[in-house]
Protein backbone atom coordinates (compact mmCIF):
# COMPACT_ATOMS: atom_id res chain seq x y z
CA UNK A 1 0.00 0.00 0.00
CA UNK A 2 1.34 3.33 -1.07
CA UNK A 3 2.40 5.44 1.80
CA UNK A 4 2.71 9.38 2.24
CA UNK A 5 6.47 10.59 2.60
CA UNK A 6 5.61 12.83 5.44
CA UNK A 7 3.57 12.90 8.79
CA UNK A 8 0.24 13.89 7.84
CA UNK A 9 -1.02 14.84 11.04
CA UNK A 10 2.20 16.95 11.17
CA UNK A 11 1.57 18.87 7.70
CA UNK A 12 -2.05 19.92 9.09
CA UNK A 13 -0.93 21.30 12.47
CA UNK A 14 1.92 23.18 10.54
CA UNK A 15 -0.85 24.53 7.91
CA UNK A 16 -3.06 25.44 10.81
CA UNK A 17 -0.80 27.27 12.57
CA UNK A 18 1.01 29.01 9.11
CA UNK A 19 -2.22 30.25 7.82
CA UNK A 20 -5.60 31.19 9.93
CA UNK A 21 -7.57 31.44 6.80
CA UNK A 22 -6.33 28.03 5.56
CA UNK A 23 -7.28 27.11 8.88
CA UNK A 24 -10.55 27.64 8.69
CA UNK A 25 -11.01 25.85 4.97
CA UNK A 26 -9.38 22.53 7.20
CA UNK A 27 -11.91 23.27 10.04
CA UNK A 28 -14.47 22.55 7.77
CA UNK A 29 -12.97 20.06 5.25
CA UNK A 30 -12.12 18.22 8.77
CA UNK A 31 -9.32 15.19 8.54
CA UNK A 32 -6.88 14.74 5.86
CA UNK A 33 -8.25 12.24 3.47
CA UNK A 34 -5.93 12.64 0.33
CA UNK A 35 -5.63 8.83 -1.18
CA UNK A 36 -2.70 7.33 -3.04
CA UNK A 37 -3.11 5.88 -6.23
CA UNK A 38 -0.46 2.91 -6.86
CA UNK A 39 0.74 1.86 -9.73
CA UNK A 40 3.12 -1.33 -10.60
CA UNK A 41 6.21 1.09 -11.89
CA UNK A 42 6.26 4.53 -13.30
CA UNK A 43 5.67 3.29 -16.99
CA UNK A 44 2.38 2.16 -16.04
CA UNK A 45 1.42 5.49 -14.01
CA UNK A 46 2.73 7.69 -16.92
CA UNK A 47 1.03 5.31 -19.60
CA UNK A 48 -2.52 5.16 -17.99
CA UNK A 49 -1.72 8.98 -17.42
CA UNK A 50 -1.28 9.64 -21.59
CA UNK A 51 -4.16 7.65 -21.91
CA UNK A 52 -6.56 9.92 -19.97
CA UNK A 53 -5.54 13.33 -20.86
CA UNK A 54 -8.33 15.35 -22.46
CA UNK A 55 -10.56 12.47 -22.19
CA UNK A 56 -14.03 11.71 -20.01
CA UNK A 57 -12.88 8.94 -17.34
CA UNK A 58 -15.32 6.58 -18.75
CA UNK A 59 -13.69 6.43 -22.53
CA UNK A 60 -10.31 6.88 -21.12
CA UNK A 61 -10.60 3.35 -19.18
CA UNK A 62 -12.17 1.71 -21.91
CA UNK A 63 -9.61 2.89 -24.48
CA UNK A 64 -6.90 1.80 -21.55
CA UNK A 65 -8.42 -1.30 -21.08
CA UNK A 66 -8.29 -2.22 -24.72
CA UNK A 67 -4.57 -1.68 -24.80
CA UNK A 68 -3.85 -3.37 -21.93
CA UNK A 69 -6.21 -6.42 -23.26
CA UNK A 70 -3.28 -7.37 -25.83
CA UNK A 71 -1.27 -8.40 -22.91
CA UNK A 72 -1.01 -11.21 -20.52
CA UNK A 73 -3.04 -10.34 -17.41
CA UNK A 74 -4.54 -7.32 -18.55
CA UNK A 75 -2.85 -3.76 -17.20
CA UNK A 76 -0.46 -6.44 -14.92
CA UNK A 77 1.31 -7.53 -18.23
CA UNK A 78 1.93 -4.04 -19.56
CA UNK A 79 5.84 -3.07 -19.51
CA UNK A 80 7.97 -0.81 -21.92
CA UNK A 81 9.33 -4.40 -23.86
CA UNK A 82 6.16 -5.56 -24.88
CA UNK A 83 4.44 -1.90 -26.01
CA UNK A 84 7.34 -1.51 -28.17
CA UNK A 85 6.66 -4.92 -29.61
CA UNK A 86 2.86 -4.34 -30.48
CA UNK A 87 2.29 -2.91 -34.04
CA UNK A 88 1.13 0.44 -34.78
CA UNK A 89 -2.41 -0.50 -35.97
CA UNK A 90 -2.85 -2.79 -32.81
CA UNK A 91 -2.44 0.16 -30.67
CA UNK A 92 -4.43 2.68 -32.44
CA UNK A 93 -7.34 0.34 -32.94
CA UNK A 94 -7.69 0.49 -29.02
CA UNK A 95 -8.63 4.26 -29.82
CA UNK A 96 -5.48 5.44 -29.39
CA UNK A 97 -5.02 8.72 -31.27
CA UNK A 98 -1.63 9.20 -33.55
CA UNK A 99 0.04 12.05 -30.75
CA UNK A 100 -0.90 9.66 -27.36
CA UNK A 101 0.57 6.62 -29.66
CA UNK A 102 3.68 8.87 -30.17
CA UNK A 103 3.71 9.72 -26.25
CA UNK A 104 3.26 6.13 -25.45
CA UNK A 105 6.13 4.91 -27.68
CA UNK A 106 8.22 7.55 -26.37
CA UNK A 107 7.45 6.65 -23.10
CA UNK A 108 8.14 3.09 -23.77
CA UNK A 109 11.67 3.96 -25.46
CA UNK A 110 12.83 6.05 -22.31
CA UNK A 111 11.68 3.43 -19.90
CA UNK A 112 13.00 0.39 -21.31
CA UNK A 113 16.55 2.37 -21.72
CA UNK A 114 16.26 3.41 -18.03
CA UNK A 115 15.89 7.12 -19.01
CA UNK A 116 12.64 7.16 -16.73
CA UNK A 117 13.09 5.81 -13.34
CA UNK A 118 11.83 2.52 -11.97
CA UNK A 119 9.24 3.44 -8.83
CA UNK A 120 12.26 1.99 -6.27
CA UNK A 121 14.90 4.86 -8.04
CA UNK A 122 12.03 7.15 -8.03
CA UNK A 123 11.55 6.84 -4.21
CA UNK A 124 15.07 7.72 -3.67
CA UNK A 125 15.14 10.24 -6.14
CA UNK A 126 14.63 14.40 -5.53
CA UNK A 127 11.03 16.14 -6.96
CA UNK A 128 13.25 17.97 -9.49
CA UNK A 129 15.31 15.64 -10.76
CA UNK A 130 12.16 12.95 -10.85
CA UNK A 131 10.72 15.90 -12.65
CA UNK A 132 12.99 16.63 -14.99
CA UNK A 133 13.65 12.66 -16.06
CA UNK A 134 9.30 12.86 -16.70
CA UNK A 135 8.87 15.95 -18.71
CA UNK A 136 11.48 14.77 -20.88
CA UNK A 137 9.25 12.29 -22.27
CA UNK A 138 7.06 13.27 -25.22
CA UNK A 139 3.45 14.13 -24.03
CA UNK A 140 4.49 14.64 -20.39
CA UNK A 141 4.42 17.90 -19.40
CA UNK A 142 5.07 19.68 -15.80
CA UNK A 143 1.25 19.25 -14.37
CA UNK A 144 1.28 15.36 -14.94
CA UNK A 145 5.07 15.45 -13.42
CA UNK A 146 3.53 17.10 -10.49
CA UNK A 147 0.37 14.32 -10.39
CA UNK A 148 3.03 11.56 -9.93
CA UNK A 149 4.83 13.08 -7.08
CA UNK A 150 1.68 14.06 -5.30
CA UNK A 151 -0.95 11.07 -5.70
CA UNK A 152 1.90 7.81 -6.55
CA UNK A 153 4.38 9.19 -4.54
CA UNK A 154 3.12 10.95 -1.47
CA UNK A 155 5.87 14.08 -1.85
CA UNK A 156 5.34 16.35 0.83
CA UNK A 157 5.72 19.64 -1.01
CA UNK A 158 4.40 20.13 -4.13
CA UNK A 159 1.97 22.93 -5.55
CA UNK A 160 0.69 22.65 -9.34
CA UNK A 161 0.70 26.26 -9.75
CA UNK A 162 -0.65 25.91 -13.19
CA UNK A 163 -3.70 23.72 -12.67
CA UNK A 164 -6.64 25.12 -13.29
CA UNK A 165 -9.08 24.15 -10.84
CA UNK A 166 -6.47 24.75 -7.79
CA UNK A 167 -6.22 28.54 -8.66
CA UNK A 168 -10.20 28.53 -8.69
CA UNK A 169 -9.67 26.86 -5.17
CA UNK A 170 -7.75 29.40 -4.03
CA UNK A 171 -9.69 31.95 -5.22
CA UNK A 172 -12.93 30.85 -3.79
CA UNK A 173 -11.25 29.98 -0.63
CA UNK A 174 -9.76 33.17 -0.16
CA UNK A 175 -12.61 35.45 -1.65
CA UNK A 176 -10.55 36.93 -4.55
CA UNK A 177 -12.33 38.16 -7.42
CA UNK A 178 -9.85 36.93 -10.20
CA UNK A 179 -8.22 33.62 -10.22
CA UNK A 180 -4.85 34.52 -9.40
CA UNK A 181 -1.39 33.81 -11.18
CA UNK A 182 0.59 31.11 -10.96
CA UNK A 183 3.28 33.69 -9.93
CA UNK A 184 1.08 34.77 -7.08
CA UNK A 185 -0.33 31.51 -6.22
CA UNK A 186 3.52 30.37 -5.58
CA UNK A 187 4.05 33.47 -3.74
CA UNK A 188 1.03 33.06 -1.34
CA UNK A 189 2.03 29.63 -0.82
CA UNK A 190 5.31 30.24 0.70
CA UNK A 191 3.98 29.66 4.46
CA UNK A 192 2.29 26.70 3.55
CA UNK A 193 5.90 24.95 2.66
CA UNK A 194 7.04 22.05 3.41
CA UNK A 195 3.99 20.84 3.33
CA UNK A 196 2.02 22.48 0.04
CA UNK A 197 0.66 19.46 -1.18
CA UNK A 198 -1.56 19.06 1.71
CA UNK A 199 -2.48 22.63 1.18
CA UNK A 200 -3.46 21.71 -2.11
CA UNK A 201 -5.42 19.02 -1.18
CA UNK A 202 -7.58 21.18 1.12
CA UNK A 203 -8.13 23.41 -1.38
CA UNK A 204 -9.48 21.11 -4.38
CA UNK A 205 -11.56 19.89 -1.20
CA UNK A 206 -13.68 23.49 -1.36
CA UNK A 207 -14.69 22.72 -4.52
CA UNK A 208 -16.53 19.48 -3.67
CA UNK A 209 -18.06 21.86 -0.75
CA UNK A 210 -21.75 22.72 -1.00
Amino acid sequence: MAEFGFETAKAVAHLQAADPALARIIDQAGPFAMELKTARSVFAALAEAIVYQQLSNKAAATIFGRVCAHFPRGHVGLTPERLLALSDAKIRSAGISRPKLKSLRDLARRSASGEVPTLAQARRMADAEIAERLVAVHGIGRWSAEMFLMFFLGRPDVLPVDDYSLRKAYAKAFNKRKLPTPQALEKAAEKWRPYRTAASWYLWSTLNAT
